[in-house]
């Protein structure tokens, strides 16, 4: 090969390199963009049924007459009762139910009722928050719907002070719900087994509280008004797992599989809010051994072992949504 063909090669070589990078890069920038919205300096535009819209290509005959919390008064001469069992319905649970509504309230705050166009924020539970300076803009969303047992206390720079509502299961309460919550945060229980009844209204009622059924002790001692207690709607992990991860609603009892408190929580915003930003969602690769999945504290993907969540399956899901616009990340995913 002469000289003068080894640089044409060379050349060639050299220009394939640049666009391959070139490729690359801007796939990766396409990427960020379709799954990362950076804070703007303005508050987006709020446009009263935008979420609704967007939300029935996902959510297909979408409907927002769903009261977003159960109600006493609904299972009252009931025509059509529960055709599931939780966590998809009430049936074989409506005794227990009826005594937990009795003390407890539906009511959505007015200040969050009365919204020409209400702006939500979920605040996921994942390492990406941390250190991500996000305080100061959650803190400005008209309602903060947090996760768990996730603290705020000392973590304010980079996932706010405010929360609204907070969803939780009894293994998931934290113990001190003052240091964490508001005062007017609204406690929403998500209920998987008929022993989540049962524990609310032992607490609530200072009666002998229950330690078996749960597969980690909840609080036992927990300080809280009934006034701040709302019962999650059934429906929407029923819509979750339905028509975001595809799941049966009979499932043999040994399998169990279920959305995460997460994903039901977007699932219960986009039935209520007319604009919707997720923060803090997505797990490390699941090679990755070491990366933790939370801002709080050291644990690894190994401890979603056994948990019943499809971890893939519902990163496939938010994705879908993101590429559709129903809901924005400010957050990397």
């Amino acid at each position: 090969m002469t000289s003068k063909s080894r640089w044409k090669l060379l050349a060639m070589l050299a220009l394939v390199l640049v666009v391959m990078v070139w490729y690359s890069i801007s796939r990766e920038d396409r990427y960020i963009e379709l799954f990362y919205f950076p804070i703007p300096e303005k508050r987006e535009p709020c446009l009263q049924g935008e979420a609704e819209r967007k939300a029935s290509k996902i959510f297909g005959n979408y409907s927002r007459d769903q009261p977003i919390f159960l109600q006493l008064k609904d299972f009252f001469w009931v025509k059509t009762p529960s055709a599931y069992e939780l966590p998809y319905g009430t049936k074989g649970s409506e005794d227990l139910l009826l005594r937990v509504l009795a003390i407890t309230s539906y009511a959505m705050p007015e200040s969050i009722q009365s919204l020409k166009c209400r702006r939500c924020v979920v605040v996921g539970n994942g390492h990406r928050l941390r250190n991500s300076s996000l305080g100061e803009a959650i803190n400005k969303y008209d309602v903060v719907i947090r996760l768990n047992n996730a603290p705020v206390a000392g973590y304010e720079g980079d996932v706010g002070s405010k929360t609204t509502m907070r969803l939780f299961y009894p293994e998931s309460a934290h113990f001190n719900p003052k240091v964490e919550n508001n005062p007017d945060t609204l406690l929403v229980l998500v209920a998987f087994k008929a022993m989540d009844f049962h524990w609310i209204e032992t607490i609530l009622s200072d009666k002998k509280r229950v330690r078996k059924g749960f597969w980690k002790q909840p609080p036992l001692i927990w300080e809280v008004s009934p006034k701040q207690i709302r019962i999650l709607n059934p429906f929407f992990m029923e819509i979750a797992a339905d028509r975001l991860l595809s799941l049966p609603m009979q499932q043999p009892r040994k399998i169990k599989q279920k959305p995460t408190t997460g994903l039901l929580a977007i699932t219960m915003a986009l039935h209520f809010c007319d604009l919707v930003h997720i923060a803090g969602f997505g797990y490390p690769d699941v090679y990755n051994k070491k990366q933790t999945i939370h801002y709080y504290e050291q644990i690894t993907l190994k401890s979603m072992a056994g948990s019943g969540h499809n971890v893939s399956q519902e990163a496939l899901a938010i994705k879908r949504m993101l590429e559709i616009g129903v809901i924005k990340n400010l957050t990397y995913f």
